[in-house]
């Protein structure tokens, strides 16, 4: 018999959570906090499937690179100077895992779990629901600099031990490629099993998926506390009433720990704001989505705009938009396109959104062993487009009592809680 389920969050985790499960027969109510038109952080992100990011956000050598960015208001790594005991924990957290030990045994899961995720996409974009842009193609890893070309040569050999495929191109087999897109590069690695959609058309198209089964919303709620019962939660009280199920998610991004407050759940966790730009006329248009590497800035073409994409500003909860970061994305993109100058941005309304970002890189996924009906599916960073419907697909099969098709011990949401250190 199906269960029950309520979802906090309406982001693509959380649609993609309520698809799969429903797809087995249980009866789901999602709860967010936002509007009914979708705002969450998957709205304007850059759109990328990307297996090509295998190496989890801690890995070795990005503290010193953080550290030597963060102190340019304009680069694409900002922590706001403050003294927070959570930040300071999550901190210390990340140094801990940013290990090639612990990118060893992370980067198989990550290519794994994106090149299932990639399979979910093509199935979906199959299915008699509204399209959302799927484009093939692959993606391009832009080097401006011979260091930048050489660390990314690297990465290319990485990933064919793993399997996955990347070729390294020069800048004129790069430019056969893109040959309507002027380009000041020194070469490029090209990842032909990447690929790119419209967000905001992707949740348009689970949504509609969702509504006509049954699929029940509710907009504008905020989580206010829980009612529990031994190992057990009974309810989540809401501004907007009291919602009872046999199993509930938690997916609600950057404020999955807020929500959980009071649970007793100890989910280290940081929003790392991003900002994007989308050009309604740009000057060129590329067929590629690409990543511009030393300026770690994404452009994703979505139908006839271009999208730029970046930064990651550790700020707390605050969605505001800094002009000096959205003015580091306009400045580093230029140097990489020639074809384009700062005063094409003019009209671009800057976007920002909110990634939760767990410690060593890998999202929080599965059930609690605080409570036997509560589970966590958040943590996700710059993944959560990428990985969302591998994640729904997962923890509906949790949530059915089934053998997940992955392993997901290192997903567990638990692997900080002290009580449970023994256990991972």
């Amino acid at each position: 018999m199906g269960k029950k389920i309520v979802i906090i969050g309406g982001g693509v985790i959380g649609l993609c959570t309520a698809y799969y499960c429903m797809r087995k027969g249980h009866k789901v109510t999602i709860i967010d906090r936002g509007r009914p038109e979708p705002d969450n952080c998957s709205v304007g992100n850059a759109g990328m499937i990307v297996p090509s990011h295998f190496i989890p956000l801690a890995a070795p050598g990005i503290v010193a690179a953080g550290l030597k960015m963060m102190w340019n208001p304009q680069s694409p790594f900002f922590v706001r100077p403050r003294l927070d005991a959570e930040l300071l924990d999550w901190g210390f957290k990340f140094i801990q895992a940013a290990t090639k030990k612990r990118v060893a045994k992370a980067a198989p899961l990550l290519l794994r779990l994106s090149l299932e995720s990639r399979r979910c996409f093509l199935e979906l974009a199959a299915s008699p629901q509204p399209g959302f842009g799927l484009a093939l193609r692959g993606l391009l890893m832009l080097c401006r600099t011979r260091g930048g070309f050489h660390e990314e040569t690297h990465a290319a050999h990485e990933a064919r031990e793993l399997g996955l495929a990347a070729d390294v191109l020069t800048p004129e087999e790069t430019a056969k490629l893109e040959p309507d897109i002027d380009m000041d590069i020194a070469g490029s690695v090209y990842f032909p099993e990447d690929c790119h959609l419209c967000p905001n058309r992707f949740l348009h198209a689970l949504t509609t998926l969702l509504r006509p089964n049954g699929a029940v919303f509710r907009h504008g709620a905020n989580v206010i506390d829980w009612r529990t019962v031994n190992d057990r939660i009974d309810c989540v009280r809401t501004n907007h009433g009291n919602f009872e199920a046999d199993e509930f998610v938690v997916a609600a991004g950057s404020w999955s720990p807020t929500v959980l407050k009071g649970l007793g759940v100890y989910l280290p966790m940081q929003a790392g704001k991003g900002y994007s730009l989308t050009l309604s006329q740009p000057p060129q248009l590329p067929g590629h989505c690409a990543i511009l590497k030393e300026a770690r800035v994404a452009v994703t073409p979505m139908d006839q705009t271009l999208r730029f994409g970046g930064t990651m500003e550790l700020g707390g909860l605050d969605d505001s938009i800094n002009p000096l970061r959205v003015k580091g994305i306009i400045k580093s993109s230029v140097k990489y396109f020639p074809g384009f100058s700062e005063s094409d941005f003019d009209s671009a309304p800057a976007w920002s959104g909110l990634r939760p970002c767990s410690p060593d890189g890998l999202p929080y996924l599965g059930r609690t062993r605080l409570y036997h009906n509560m589970s966590v599916a958040s943590g996700h960073a710059m993944l959560g487009l990428s990985l969302g419907p591998i994640s729904g697909r997962l923890l509906a099969q949790v949530l059915s009592d089934e053998e997940p098709d992955i392993d997901m011990e290192l997903l567990h949401p638990d692997r900080y809680c002290p009580q449970f250190a023994n256990a991972q």
